[in-house]
């Protein structure tokens, strides 16, 4: 199994433009740093948890790759667009980048299939007949087409998470960020929002996934990356990452989370 995920990770063709590039971000928040010189190149079709302790500015970075945060020093090109550039460039990198946060964020007073359809229908165009088939087709995909016509405070916290994956994917996006996905739902709702996701990281979707879920690491991710203070610490493949981490804020973070996911 390592050597397949190996394989992949590096598998880029020679001289392919990543498909997330970052140099040298800096990011503050008036006085306070949240990101210390960041670089960090994403191939098409790969796969990377970010993990650290809290404040480390994971969430943060993941933002600044679809322009919900902006950086005060660096460059952020996403498929050939830079963001740093501003205007119109944040716009067409928005529709190319699905995000999935840690609060569903769904709108109350629309029914799932609306929640699903309305992107698709403002930014792509689509009539409202391609954007419902489009929809049921994710709804299906995140196995909660039976749902499409309730509104959100019927579903629970997990389906709502599903929902939310779907409504990302119904702009068909090339890359999908995901901040902590499962840190608000109940421990019985984490494994079916985790299996959506490795499904999707199945087909070969870019994934950047903000997580404490080290078992979802170890099985989906092609590389994990480790940050403390806004900086990254370490990135490796995962079985290296977890049977060889070489920091000791590494060792003692992963020490502590093991622990305490062993002991639920």
């Amino acid at each position: 199994m390592t050597d397949t995920v190996r394989s992949t990770s590096s598998a880029k063709p020679a001289g392919a433009e990543p498909i997330i590039r970052i140099e040298a971000v800096d990011k503050w928040f008036g006085k306070f740093q949240a990101l210390t010189d960041i670089s960090l190149e994403v191939a098409a079709g790969e796969r990377i948890v970010v993990c650290g302790p809290s404040g480390s500015g994971k969430s943060t970075l993941i933002r600044c790759i679809n322009r919900l945060e902006t950086v005060q020093k660096g460059r952020i090109v996403v498929d050939g667009i830079d963001l740093t550039a501003g205007g119109k460039n944040v716009d067409s990198v928005r529709q190319e980048v699905g995000m999935v946060f840690q609060q569903f964020n769904l709108f109350p007073h629309l029914t799932i299939l609306q929640n699903c359809t309305l992107a698709p229908m403002r930014s792509r165009g689509l009539s409202k007949a391609e954007a419902e088939a489009l929809a049921m087709s994710y709804l299906t995909r995140v196995r909660i087409p039976e749902q499409a016509l309730k509104y959100p405070s019927q579903l629970s916290g997990g389906q709502q998470q599903r929902v939310a994956i779907a409504r990302a994917l119904c702009m068909t996006p090339k890359i999908m960020l995901f901040d902590e996905p499962t840190s608000a739902l109940d421990p019985e709702m984490v494994k079916e929002v985790l299996d959506t996701m490795i499904s999707l990281a199945d087909d070969g979707m870019t994934m950047l996934c903000v997580t404490h879920e080290m078992g979802f690491a170890r099985s989906v991710a092609d590389r994990v990356i480790f940050m403390a203070d806004g900086r990254i610490i370490e990135q490796a493949p995962p079985q290296e990452f977890f049977s060889n981490p070489q920091h000791e804020t590494t060792r003692n973070f992963l020490g502590q989370i093991l622990n305490s996911q062993h002991a639920h």
